[in-house]
């Protein structure tokens, strides 16, 4: 019996979002301290396993609607049958075959819930993985973020954007180009620049995160779509400063730089607290790693932070001013195990 297992990782935006969905410029970070694991074997009937956190039963209402704000109303097993069908179709629309062997999916994650690590994409991209070896197909690397992206947009009405799922497919640290000029077109399916840069040439990072301060991603946008496509200069105007603070970054990081590369983190945050409405437990978390002497942008969208932590003092004396909100510090893991 064939068994397939697949793995797919949190990341982290570095710099540059939320600009990916707007022609901008982005560079992000594996965070392979947490992940989605997809497990795919063979089985009498096509199936897709629910895992415990699906439940159906709970202790009383508020446990309910805990729940739901925790995982919403579908849970993983909605991600894995959009997985499936945006698999099929596919193969279909470029006439690959598909064997008729049945199989069982089932998923587990340690991803923080809703704290802009991308726990939902790392589910499809693990998924998509597990497919691919399954059906013996080969789907372009470059190609491959913009099928998990139709999975979410077209099959389950989630508003995303491309760096996600290109931190995920290609792992390790990518500069992202999404400019106008710099699309392609392939198969069907649009892309931007990927560069995969060095991670031994990263400063020493901290990322910051408490579930209980998690939300949607699309509670902290906002409106910013609408205003962006009617021409809003504040979200235009910002869409390209986010574009030149990764430009900024990028030259900072290969002349070691950190104090550039401290400000323009900061930098980040304020230009999207301008455009956006930003929880206060959020800003809190921005000004708490501040004060602790580091520098804070948001990882994604609200509820996990990261930013420069240049020693074990600095990163110690973090450790403490957030742990007093009930927040977790951790170094990411960018680099796999050898």
């Amino acid at each position: 019996m064939e068994l397939i297992r697949q793995r797919a990782y949190a990341r982290a935006g570095l710099i540059g979002n939320p600009s990916d969905g707007y022609s901008g410029k982005t560079i992000s970070v594996i965070v392979r301290n947490f992940f989605a694991e997809v497990v795919l074997y063979e089985w009498e009937d096509v199936e897709i396993v629910r895992t415990f956190e699906e439940r159906n039963r709970f202790e009383n209402v508020r446990d309910l609607v805990k729940d739901v704000e925790l995982h919403g109303y579908g849970g993983g097993a909605r991600l894995l049958k959009a997985s499936i069908k945006k698999f099929v179709e596919f193969a279909d629309e470029r006439k690959l075959p598909l064997h008729d062997r049945r199989f069982s999916l089932r998923y587990t994650t340690n991803i923080p819930r809703q704290v802009g690590m991308a726990g939902s994409s790392a589910i499809i991209v693990a998924a998509l993985r597990c497919l691919m070896a399954f059906y013996r197909i080969k789907i372009p690397r470059e190609i491959q973020p913009s099928l998990v992206l139709r999975v979410e947009t077209e099959e389950l009405g989630i508003a995303a954007g491309l760096q996600d799922r290109v931190i995920q497919v290609y792992e390790g640290v990518v500069a992202m180009n999404f400019a106008r000029e710099a699309m392609k077109t392939r198969d069907g399916f649009t892309f931007g620049e990927y560069e995969p840069l060095d991670p031994a040439i990263l400063p020493p990072l901290y990322i910051a995160y408490s579930a209980d301060r998690g939300e949607p991603t699309e509670v902290l946008h906002n409106n910013l779509r609408a205003r962006y496509l009617e021409g809003d200069p504040k979200v235009v105007e910002a869409m390209k400063k986010f574009a030149d603070l990764t430009d900024g970054f990028r030259a900072a990081l290969s002349r070691g730089d950190q104090d550039a590369m401290n400000r323009l983190i900061d930098e980040n945050f304020d230009t999207r607290r301008s455009i956006c409405q930003v929880a206060s437990m959020h800003v809190e978390m921005i000004q708490r790693a501040r004060s602790a002497g580091v520098s804070a942008k948001f990882a994604g969208s609200g509820g996990a932070i990261i930013g420069l932590c240049p020693d074990d003092a600095t990163f110690a004396r973090l450790r403490d001013a957030m742990g007093e909100i009930h927040c977790e510090v951790i170094r990411p893991k960018i680099i796999a195990d050898e």
